[in-house]
């Protein structure tokens, strides 16, 4: 099974990169959201980081014609 990472169109706050971070690993987003939030302060390289994976990281694309 090919799994990828996606941004988040249901659990997001600014941009879905935590959601779909969360939902990548099976984990809560908010867990992934205070690490993020931490590294911004203590590394400064979160916030870089954050918008980096906001570009790169694919929407999911959902239709409501996908069955036909």
């Amino acid at each position: 099974m090919d799994r990828r990472i996606f941004l988040s169109d249901t659990n997001k706050k600014v941009g879905g990169v935590c959601g779909g971070i969360g939902e990548y690993f099976g984990i809560d987003p908010t867990i992934v959201r205070i690490i993020w939030f931490l590294s911004i302060f203590l590394e400064g390289i979160g916030l870089l980081a954050y918008f980096i994976a906001w570009i790169v990281i694919p929407r999911r694309r959902s239709c409501k014609y996908d069955n036909w």
